[in-house]
């Protein structure tokens, strides 16, 4: 195991955590981010000079720096002049308490990493515990200071719990420490089927531990304490991954299937995903890293742009909305509730996602539209580069279209930018509607349907 006391840490690859200068050139590495995301906007048939995006390169280059900083920070530097003296149990007394054997937990620390297989953030919940030896504590935060060092990386879940379990045991010298990881990553798109998969819940989840000294063993009693206070929070330790056995399709890249439309890879954006790995440190060569640039490439091929007729196969000719000529209005509101939805941030490539909710009245002799053509519909326009302002007002212009102006939509969202940028707004979602025609003047018929409305399960991250 290294040591605390030399430059900085290194990785469990070899990679320097940090050091000279030289390492990190931030300007240089910035502008050299950019150029490539320009090179990916283009691949995608963008134009770059677009209002939209015109600024995208510059905030992605940001956020990915932010997102990666863990590369140049030291523990060391977190863990120095942090240890505090404190007496354990007097000697007359029997028992383990304070700065010698008393068990300490922190709980619930939300985080945000980027997955290695992907490049796409992944959020986790961490618990992290720890024995104190020789009458010493940690001050409590450097807990949650380190973590974030090794979760600002490109990261899969065990080896996160293994290096915040290795650098805490090295800095605290303690007589062992606890890690407990909740990972969760972001759906991925059935482009088979034009939606998301059916029983998907939006996120897909792990858990992970990694123990030191007296919690090594994975079976000894601290860790019967360490659960015990964890057990209101619904964690089941038999669900825990064992070391070593995680599952690759922990990554939903590594075994979702890939659209038609993007099975010929573009070398010009596969080279661009490479260097940016390159500016932020990372060697595009390392083992785990050599599948990434293709990876993240056929992601963002998902939302090249395409044509409406094409997206939804024909659906618009199949007779579903045919009218007997009768005129008048059904006074019931018609509506589809929680279709799932997952689209692309078009200022920081990176992805939102959540729930759609549609309400609409229709002509007498009109038939409610099928359920099939509104999630297609949904996904037209979800699967590009999006804002949620947007996509709510393309969704009910749509579908007013087909049936009449009388056309309300709801769309909920979790934006991954709130999260994985400086910001880090853990649990929050976004709520935008677009409300035509009657449902735009009758606030009794925009409230009924606003109150149909279910809580949104989808977007769930805790």
């Amino acid at each position: 195991m290294e040591h605390l006391c030399e430059v900085g840490l290194k990785r469990e690859n070899g990679d320097r955590m940090c050091g000279s200068e030289n390492f990190f050139e931030k300007e240089t590495n910035t502008t050299s981010i950019e150029d490539a995301v320009k090179v990916l906007l283009m691949g995608l048939g963008e134009d770059i000079n677009r209002e939209g995006i015109q600024k995208t390169p510059l905030r992605v280059a940001k956020a990915l720096r932010e997102g990666t900083i863990g590369y140049v920070k030291s523990v060391k530097e977190i863990v120095e002049g942090a240890l505090f003296p404190e007496g354990g149990v007097e000697k007359n007394k029997v028992g383990d308490a304070g700065g010698v054997g008393g068990l300490v937990i922190v709980r619930d620390l939300d985080f945000y990493s980027y997955c290695e297989s992907c490049m796409l953030p992944f959020y986790f919940k961490c618990h992290v515990g720890y024995v104190p030896s020789a009458q010493r504590v940690l001050g409590l935060s450097k807990l949650s200071r380190v973590t974030n060092v090794f979760a600002k990386r490109l990261q899969e879940p065990q080896r996160l719990a293994n290096q915040v379990c290795s650098a805490l045991h090295e800095g605290i010298q303690p007589t062992g420490v606890a890690v407990l990881l909740q990972c969760k990553h972001i759906p991925f798109p059935d482009m088979e089927s034009n939606s998301l998969h059916s029983n998907h819940k939006g996120v897909l989840g792990i858990l992970v531990s990694s123990g030191s000294g007296v919690f090594q063993n994975k079976d000894a009693n601290l860790w019967t304490d360490f659960f015990g206070l964890l057990n209101f929070r619904g964690i089941d330790k038999d669900k825990i991954i064992d070391k070593g056995s995680l599952d690759q399709c922990w990554c939903p890249s590594l075994s979702s299937k890939v659209s038609p439309k993007n099975e010929e890879m573009n070398p010009a954006m596969v080279t661009a995903v490479a260097s940016i790995l390159k500016s932020l440190g990372e060697d595009p060569t390392r083992k785990e890293l050599q599948g990434t640039p293709a990876r993240y490439t056929k992601w963002l091929m998902n939302f090249q742009c395409s044509s409406i007729e094409s997206a939804l196969n024909g659906s618009l000719g199949n007779g579903a909305l045919n009218t007997n000529g009768v005129v008048g209005f059904d006074e019931n509101i018609h509506s589809e509730l929680n279709l799932p939805f997952l689209s692309q941030c078009e200022h920081h490539l990176l992805p939102f996602y959540g729930v759609v909710h549609i309400g609409y009245y229709i002509s007498k002799g009109f038939h409610p539209i099928e359920k099939r053509l509104l999630q297609s519909i949904v996904h037209f326009y979800g699967i590009k580069l999006q804002v949620q302002e947007r996509v709510t007002k393309q969704i009910a212009e749509m579908v007013s279209a087909l049936i009449g102006e009388n056309v309300i939509v709801v769309v909920e969202a979790s934006h991954t930018c709130m999260i994985s940028r400086g910001i880090e707004k853990f649990g929050s979602n976004t709520a935008t509607v677009a409300a035509l025609g009657r449902f735009s003047t009758d606030l009794a018929a925009r409230a009924v349907f606003l109150n149909s409305i279910p809580k949104a399960i989808y977007l769930s991250e805790h």
